[in-house]
């Protein structure tokens, strides 16, 4: 019989699955019941379909599956490796993610500016983390996209299993002593990477390194970081950056919603057999390149470039 295979999330290539009726990690199982008919798109756009399975047995069991009423769908727990940092065993399953920031109405119609939060899903749409940002009123409404700021994610038992670290510093290459960085800390104090930016009078370029502070792949941005009708690229390079190994990319969501929110979508793709405290770490570039150049405030456009 013909394995069911489930939908992916927009913005992900096919990544192929295995005949027969074993279900992987990472696969959307449901409780008999949760869907009635046709399976129908998620909350956040993602088609949401249960899995197949032989007729008469009824419903798959659910196995370390979390569904809240809103019907959000969490990536089962796989098995936890040895020597990895408690709640990043999700990560030694996939090779992408999609970062999702959720739109806050008070941002759009007041434009005052709330605690940003974000959702972490695989190529399934599963979510594996969700984000919240902890950082004061004043700061965030007087400091804007420079802010410094704590960045708290959890898992679907609601730990939080990484914390990000923005300190304050200057966003402008005209000042290359104290450029931008963030540490990633798994789990929270245990720190298990760093992104800081390196001086370049065009490009937005980053080094991504590790808890001991030794460089370990290099970012590089396009000269104009300008989101218009198409997908923004930082590729991720080896430290030679000769050969390209993964990339983040803020995605296009369409005229109104970039217009009118700053409420972005990026995709983060690395090999699969990366150290699983590298991914991590790339999740943390991801968002701070988000604050340098995609977030704004009000009628605050966002920076174009490293000069800005």
């Amino acid at each position: 019989m013909e394995a069911h295979n489930p939908a992916l999330a927009p913005g992900f290539a096919n990544v192929g699955y295995a005949q027969g009726n074993q279900v992987p990690y990472g696969n959307p199982q449901y409780a008999p019941g949760n869907f009635q008919g046709d399976a129908g798109a998620g909350p956040s756009g993602f088609q949401a379909q249960p899995m197949g399975g032989p007729p008469g047995l009824g419903g798959l069991p659910i196995q370390n599956q979390a569904t809240a009423k809103d019907r959000t769908i969490w990536m089962p727990i796989p098995p936890t490796p040895p020597n990895c940092p408690p709640g990043l065993e999700y990560l030694t399953q996939i090779d992408q993610i999609l970062i999702h920031q959720q739109t806050e109405l008070l941002e759009v119609f007041l434009g005052f500016e709330s605690n940003n939060k974000y959702e972490i899903k695989n190529t399934l749409g599963q979510r594996i983390y969700f984000a919240v940002e902890d950082t004061d009123c004043c700061t965030r409404n007087f400091c804007g996209p420079s802010r410094p700021f704590t960045i708290r994610v959890m898992d679907n038992l609601g730990h939080e299993v990484i914390t990000l670290q923005r300190p304050l510093r200057c966003s402008s290459c005209c000042f290359p002593c104290c450029l931008q960085e963030i540490e990633i800390q798994a789990p929270p104090g245990t720190p298990v990477g760093y992104v800081v930016q390196n001086w370049h009078p065009c490009l937005p370029k980053f080094t991504i390194q590790d808890e001991r502070r030794m460089d370990v792949l290099k970012i590089s941005g396009p000269c104009v970081v300008c989101s218009c009708c198409e997908d923004v690229n930082f590729e991720v390079k080896t430290l030679d950056e000769i050969s390209t190994i993964g990339k983040i990319s803020k995605q296009w969501t369409g005229f109104l919603k970039e217009a009118f929110t700053d409420a972005d979508n990026f995709g983060v793709a690395f090999p699969m057999d990366l150290d699983v405290k590298i991914k991590a770490v790339m999740i943390g570039a991801c968002f701070l390149i988000d604050f340098m150049f995609f977030e704004r405030i009000g009628d605050n456009q966002q920076r174009t470039g490293v000069w800005q």
